[in-house]
């Protein structure tokens, strides 16, 4: 007995296996501890979490359901829901633009209001709103203009590099809509959810049941996403505050949605499917959006729940990380699923990666490459996240997390602009 516990004395002190982790984790909750602290008290935090969890689930939902397929040396999209339907919950869970548009909305709005009441001109104000959104896309453009480049050059199929530049770009959509939206917030200040959601309404009613022309349905592109836009300005207005209004929401909106799916025959999936005659969100039906409504919904009612877990400063650290790389997180996510492909083909077809999303095996291949996925995503964040954030800063400078909130706290009626 003496023996042993010698041995685990020796073994403690020349092997302190807790040592680093330990250090690790006492600085990483030190600098979470900072963060927290330089937060205004104001800073209303369930914002940002929902923003945060918005961005995060695209980018998993599009990491889950887009598959590189490799076939005769060149590559194709396919996804796991055109072969196995019955995943389309899948797709419910992960298609959460309308949460980014309605907390978009809310900021702008309140924002905007803000700068009005301190003299801010409305140029320099949407200037600040969209250079922050803009930026970033200059680094995702011309990487991807000397790759297609590049590809061609060295004999690369045209429709192989076709697809990759379609996906590495499909996520500019996205910015073209929300920019024009924030451009007209002095419009919708006052304007109720009730009229685009008519909009979209008649839309769908001239192309799907009157046989109308099918360009229609772009006008969709900005009536469908207008809708949790301006819930997010109801949401400034304090016309949102009770929970009568996110119960509301939420069942009027999944109960619509189930009617429309199961009677109506739009598609259940929530993203598009290669190969379907209608897609849900290209452009958005009048399912996407009641979903989108009840999204809205479910968000609201979790809006105390989030604001008391992001008391806690790594929860927090974790949110605010994320909000001040949004953009760079968002453009670069499809360059990084691209990037571990081409990678992965010089060890041969991969399940999960190269294959045809078929079966379950599949799934759980992709699974298992998310982590992989993560830190292709991380070295594009290392790269390309100064465009977002300005350039590193010198080690006697805060850094810009600290400086942001210093600035919010400096002006708490901006305090839930974009950080």
């Amino acid at each position: 007995m003496r023996e042993m516990s010698l041995r685990r004395t020796v073994l403690r002190r020349t092997v302190p296996r807790r040592t680093v982790p330990r250090h690790t984790w006492k600085g990483i909750r030190q600098g979470a501890h900072r963060v927290d602290a330089v937060t205004p008290v104001e800073r209303d935090r369930a914002v940002d979490a929902l923003r945060a969890f918005a961005i995060l689930g695209v980018v998993l939902g599009h990491w889950l359901v887009t598959a590189l397929v490799a076939d005769d040396g060149a590559l194709h999209t396919a996804s796991p829901l055109q072969h196995m339907p019955w995943l389309a919950p899948i797709s419910w869970a992960f298609q959460t633009l309308a949460v980014f548009f309605l907390v978009g909305g809310h900021v702008a709005t309140r924002g905007y209001t803000s700068a009005r009441a301190r003299g801010t001109t409305y140029a320099q104000w949407l200037t600040a709103r969209l250079s922050r959104l803009f930026k970033p896309v200059a680094a995702v453009l011309a990487l991807w203009t000397v790759t297609a480049t590049a590809l061609l050059l060295t004999g690369a199929e045209f429709e192989t590099v076709r697809t990759l530049v379609k996906l590495a770009l499909s996520p500019m959509w996205f910015l073209l809509v929300f920019a024009a939206l924030t451009a007209a917030t002095p419009l919708l200040l006052r304007l109720t959810p009730l009229w685009p959601l008519a909009v979209v309404l008649h839309v769908d009613l001239l192309r799907f049941g009157l046989g109308g022309p099918s360009w229609l349905g772009w006008v969709n592109v900005a009536a469908g996403w207008l809708v949790p836009y301006t819930l997010g300005a109801a949401w400034t207005r304090g016309e949102l505050d009770s929970r009568r209004a996110g119960w509301l929401l939420l069942a009027g909106g999944a109960a619509t949605t189930a009617v429309l799916v199961a009677w109506a025959d739009y598609p259940a999936s929530m993203v598009g499917v290669p190969g379907a005659g209608v897609s849900n969100l290209n452009p958005p039906t009048l399912a996407a959006v009641t979903f989108g409504l009840a999204q809205c919904g479910l968000a609201l009612l979790l809006r105390d729940r989030l604001r008391k877990a992001m008391t806690r400063p790594l929860a927090w650290s974790a949110v605010a990380l994320v909000n001040l790389s949004a953009m760079t997180i968002f453009l670069w996510h499809q360059t990084a699923l691209m990037a571990t492909t081409a990678t992965g083909l010089l060890a041969g077809r991969l399940s999960g990666l190269h294959t045809v999303p078929d079966d379950l095996a599949w799934v759980a291949a992709r699974l298992a490459w998310l982590p992989v996925f993560t830190l292709a995503l991380a070295i594009c964040w290392a790269a390309f996240r100064s465009y977002e954030q300005g350039p590193r800063r010198r080690p006697d400078r805060p850094s810009r997390v600290v400086r942001v909130h210093h600035r919010l706290r400096s002006r708490p009626a901006e305090a839930t602009r974009d950080a």
